[in-house]
């Protein structure tokens, strides 16, 4: 479960709702698109403000970052059925997203699910993007660990999931005893996240993580000379990070690993990643 670094917008940021031809969507935005525009897609569980303390140095950078909600996903509204929440249903909602952004160089990255979201929208058309970036995602499955959490989560989901505070008071209580403290404005967050994200999302999401095919040849051969980054942690639960260097090689992608972080290095160590993506945006074609 991802956590944001902290909850405060800077003041150069700004809250609305993009428009697009598949509803509206709730962002977090900062930065003027004086190199190009950054679409930011977060992961299970997750939500924009993971994002956030990626704004300031991506804007200082000279690039206009949108973070977002997806369908059904904390501030952005969905509907209380699961067919919308396929993959390619997300996937056209990203290149919908594209599309509401208006013109420009667009750099499309996608964190934990969000990595098989994105990959999915430049298999079905990479024409609007500039670059594509994986951030701690992988070619296909989650691991059998989180797959094993996983499937017990969706489980409960299908039985309880119009008791969604229920779930995430039994979810919280299987914390570990050394986790590190959350401030009560985190824990107040987060349990909000999770009672805002529609448990339909949640669940056909969820089995997508346990059950997405290896599609690294479907997206080479769909965006062969798109500019792609793979970028993770020193080490991840959810996906190997060996893993993500044999994904980088097949894709002919750059790689980096940001050091002391896992799953969010986007959360967890914002000013390096930034940096990161910031010199691999500008060394991208405009």
């Amino acid at each position: 479960m991802s956590k944001p670094p902290r909850l405060t917008l800077p003041p150069e940021a700004r809250t609305y709702r993009l428009a697009t031809a598949r509803g509206e969507f709730a962002v977090h935005e900062a930065g003027e698109p004086v190199r190009g525009t950054a679409l930011l897609v977060p992961g299970y569980t997750g939500s924009k403000e993971d994002f956030i303390g990626l704004l300031t140095p991506l804007a200082a950078a000279g690039y206009r970052v949108v973070a977002v909600d997806g369908r059904g996903q904390h501030e952005s509204p969905g509907p209380r059925e699961e067919p919308p929440y396929a993959l390619e249903e997300l996937a056209r909602d990203v290149l919908a997203q594209a599309a509401g952004l208006g013109d420009g160089p667009l750099h499309l990255l996608g964190h934990s699910l969000g990595g098989l979201i994105v990959r999915t929208a430049v298999v079905r058309d990479p024409r609007p993007f500039a670059s594509l970036t994986l951030m701690s995602t992988g070619p296909g499955a989650v691991c059998e660990d989180q797959q094993a959490r996983t499937k017990l989560l969706i489980a409960a989901l299908e039985a309880m999931g119009d008791d969604m505070p229920a779930i995430w008071a039994a979810m919280r209580s299987q914390d570990p005893r050394d986790a590190p403290p959350e401030s009560p404005e985190l824990r107040a967050f987060m349990r909000r996240r999770w009672l805002g994200t529609m448990p339909e999302q949640l669940i056909v999401t969820g089995r997508a993580l346990i059950s997405e095919p290896d599609r690294i040849d479907d997206l080479t051969l769909a965006a062969p000379d798109l500019p792609k980054l793979v970028l993770s942690g020193e080490s991840d639960p959810v996906w190997p990070v060996s893993l993500m260097d044999e994904m980088a090689r097949r894709l002919g992608a750059g790689r980096v690993v940001v050091a002391g972080t896992e799953h969010s290095p986007n959360a967890e160590a914002p000013a390096v990643t930034a940096a990161a993506l910031a010199a691999f945006w500008d060394s991208c074609p405009r």
